[in-house]
């Protein structure tokens, strides 16, 4: 997967993705795995924003049970399964625990009826999963007792047991959205990342003029160029008001409204192999059935605790947002005012993640908060009478492959081609094609090399797959690369493939994005410095240009 953003200008593309969040991924290498000629462009690297700081969590929609929202949970499961499906290095089943209390809402008898009621909802949710490993179990109850032995800080006299319930979860969603661009580029997608869309190219110079491609700002050589292509999929997330703008003539009908959804990442094990549930102190206002305040969830994840999620409207730029030491505050106060005995300590918040959600209709200063539910997909020949222009705005990245598939539908239609069948729901992704992890480590151990270390390669597969051979191939011809980096668990070998293969242009794609390195912590001085110094000899950087790199990367760890 090599960047040549130039080159782009040299095809008709049947269609253009404009995004490289999990939504342009999806509908890229759905598109392009179709037989469809396709250029996916993303003004950053692929899915740097809001995709790269998910919760990790693949909602299998069981929270919908309390809005009654039969068609969601069927969604979210189908799709929670796909991802189970084709992305199996990836993705996998987690538990979750719901303390129950009292005999009201809140108890085990009415937790074990809703459990009941959604795994009948969900009764098809491991069609297709060879491996049982990533089945997702049925929902049961346990007692009192086996509660506060799973969870000893839950000591209220009202406890009267606890729910337990599967979701999925991803171990690097920066991986997940690579593996569906290397797809894409497999089936024969064109893609460029750092590639800024302007504005879109039309056939006239009335306002209803047709779209016919989109003009380009290649941001990491000042070159600017057009492409051409019979449809534009404009799938920028929170950017895509922006990217059409305010003319009345490609104005979205109603605007959306994004949330700025936060975690924060804790250095220490607060739960076992169990995520657990704990009340918060905001209600959800469309729950038709309520069982009191919504939860925070406190979810392990490798070797750290995710705590989240907290939503707050964001109405400005999609970039301008932050998380501020007193919201930071804010939020541990409230997991220590709902569970006191896990005493957080600001000291061990190693990470906070934030990105921009689509979010629903609420007051001003509602505290309340009421959810985004659908994403939205726009025909703007039906709705503004311009033709080939279709925008997609996600709502979850759990449901993106579904409405990636519907939005390519949509494409076909309008290109007057008959709809082939989508495969992207079992077709295994780029890495994908194995049928047990188990198996996939026992493969790769007897053909590791000697210099690596083989704790490592649990991590090494998670992220690679089956494509591990080729930093197994960079190790054979130069033994150093296989060395870790620093005390990460990502390996020289990683940081060199990323740059010749995986598209990596600057030092943050491989800390943040390629590898491992920067997902739960500052990884080290020493690691930076040293993946610097490799990345600076394969693209030839200068030292003040290292030193630039060394610094974005720096100032993008929040400062705690």
């Amino acid at each position: 997967m090599k960047r040549n953003s130039a080159a782009l200008a040299n095809t008709e593309y049947d269609i253009i993705v404009v995004g490289g969040g999990i939504f342009g991924v999806c509908s890229a290498w759905d598109a392009a795995s179709r037989g469809l000629k396709v250029a996916l462009i993303e003004q950053g690297d692929f899915g740097h924003a809001t995709s790269a700081n998910h919760f990790k969590v693949v909602h299998g929609g069981i929270r919908y049970l309390q809005h009654l929202d039969i068609p969601r949970i069927r969604e979210s499961s189908a799709e929670r399964s796909a991802l189970l499906r084709v992305a199996p290095h990836l993705v996998h089943p987690m538990p979750f625990v719901i303390p129950t209390y009292g005999h009201g809402m809140e108890s085990r008898e009415v937790m074990m009826a809703g459990l009941m009621a959604y795994d009948a909802c969900t009764f098809d949710r491991n069609r297709d999963i060879s491996d049982p490993k990533r089945h997702v179990p049925r929902s049961r109850t346990i007692s009192r007792t086996e509660t506060i032995k799973m969870f000893p800080q839950l000591s209220d006299t009202d406890l009267t047991g606890a729910a337990i319930f599967h979701d999925g979860q991803m171990h690097n969603p920066p991986r997940l959205s690579l593996a569906y661009v290397q797809s894409a580029v497999e089936a024969g997608a064109d893609v460029a990342n750092y590639t800024e869309v302007v504005e879109f190219l039309r056939d006239g110079d009335d306002e209803k003029s047709a779209v016919t491609g989109v003009a380009v700002h290649d941001r990491l050589t000042g070159d600017e160029y057009e492409v051409r292509g019979k449809l534009v999929l404009n799938a920028t997330g929170p950017w895509a008001k922006w990217l059409l703008g305010t003319k009345k003539e490609t104005k979205l009908e109603r605007e959306p409204t994004f949330s700025r959804d936060a975690y924060f990442v804790v250095n220490r094990k607060l739960v076992g192999s169990h995520a657990l549930a704990i009340q918060g102190q905001t209600k959800d206002p469309d729950a038709v059935l309520s069982r009191g305040n919504r939860h925070l969830f406190l979810v392990p994840w490798r070797d750290y605790t995710l705590v989240g999620v907290w939503h707050v409207v964001h109405k400005g730029r999609p970039e301008e947002f932050t998380v501020s030491d007193e919201d930071l505050q804010e939020f541990i106060d409230e997991v220590n005012v709902s569970c006191p005995e896990l005493n957080i300590n600001p000291d061990e918040v190693s990470m906070w993640n934030a990105g921009l959600t689509l979010f629903g209709e609420n007051d001003p200063n509602a505290k309340d908060l009421s959810y985004g539910k659908r994403s939205i997909l726009v025909d703007h020949k039906a709705d503004h009478g311009i033709d080939g222009l279709i925008s997609l705005i996600g709502v979850r990245f759990t449901t993106s492959r579904g409405m990636a598939e519907k939005a390519i539908n949509l494409a076909f239609q309008k290109l007057g081609i008959e709809v082939p069948v989508c495969k992207t729901r079992v077709k295994p992704l780029y890495g994908g094609d194995f049928d047990t992890f188990d198996g996939l480590i026992q493969n790769a151990t007897t053909k590791c090399p000697e210099s690596v270390e083989k704790s490592i390669l649990p991590d090494l597969l998670h992220s690679h797959g089956t494509q591990y051979p080729k930093l197994f191939d960079y190790i054979e011809n130069d033994p150093s690369l296989g060395a870790r980096i620093g005390k990460t668990s990502t390996l020289k070998a990683d940081v060199v493939h990323a740059v010749r293969n995986e598209m990596a242009q600057k030092l943050g794609d491989i800390v943040f994005r390629r590898t491992d390195m920067g997902t739960g912590a500052h990884p080290g001085d020493e690691a930076l410095q040293t993946s610097a110094d490799l990345v600076a000899e394969e693209l030839d950087w200068s030292t003040d240009r290292k030193e630039r790199e060394l610094a974005e990367v720096e100032a993008a760890f929040p400062k705690l």
